[in-house]
């Protein structure tokens, strides 16, 4: 199996205490992975680890793919909306790896910003302030910038956080897109029967692993209830474990 990522023995956290800890496995090139777990399982960490935001307390990630050919979609809340900037700008951002920070966009790159923009179901929607968008167009404007990016992994943040179900279900359409183009795609979802309908290998997490492998063999009430188990007895204040410390 070629790797898009690979965990070993892998801590992250924050001030030396652990928020994802004894994680070991791979993640394969063009999996579809959904990455589940109750409020505070660390899932976002995971995701933060996997981009550089965050340096492994202990163990490591190995990439598959180079740093340029990983999109990051964090949750929309962490998004500074009020930054003067139009849905036009704001999606051409995801050409900057093939034009540079400072490149100049041609006729070709401002017909492929109008296709993706188009695609997400924002025509006319251009030259609106993102400040002004609701939470479901920008995240269609959000997924429009993923279009251009045309990265090979693609790791999203609860993508469907507070959406209506059209803009979901237009979202896991580009989602299944993608998959079919051979793409990486790793999400946190709360929803598990869009992970039961859509995705076909999940990661559940509490802080550690409790099972990764076919969806319908994770989302087992007996796999569910133990996580949140795991969740509510963990420590916050517990120190990276001794024989794994860095």
């Amino acid at each position: 199996m070629t790797a898009a990522l690979r965990f070993r023995d892998l801590t992250l956290g924050y001030d030396r205490h652990p928020a994802v800890h004894h994680l070991d496995g791979a993640v394969a090139d063009g999996a579809l992975l959904a990455l589940v777990g109750p409020n505070g399982a660390g899932k976002s960490t995971l995701l933060k680890g996997i981009v550089g935001l965050l340096r492994p307390l202990a163990g490591a990630i190995d990439h598959g793919v180079a740093p340029s050919e990983v999109a990051y979609l964090p949750q929309i809340a962490e998004i500074d909306r009020s930054f003067p900037i139009s849905v036009y700008d704001l999606v051409a951002m995801g050409l900057w790896r093939r034009a540079g920070l400072g490149g100049r966009i041609g006729k070709s790159e401002r017909d492929t910003i109008e296709r993706a923009i188009a695609t997400v179901g924002l025509p006319g929607f251009e030259g609106r302030a993102i400040g002004t968008l609701s939470g479901g167009q920008m995240q269609r404007a959000l997924f429009a910038r993923l279009l251009l990016q045309d990265a090979k992994l693609i790791l999203l943040d609860e993508p469907f956080a507070s959406l209506d179900a059209g803009t979901v279900a237009d979202l896991l359409d580009l989602i299944r897109r993608w998959h079919a183009e051979a793409r990486t795609i790793i999400a946190v979802l709360h929803d598990y029967e869009v992970v039961r309908q859509r995705f076909p290998e999940t990661l559940l997490l509490a802080r550690s692993p409790v099972a990764w492998g076919p969806t319908g063999e994770v989302l087992r009430p007996e796999n569910l209830l133990r996580a949140r188990r795991m969740c509510e007895a963990f420590d916050d204040h517990a120190a990276v474990c001794e024989e794994h410390a860095a």
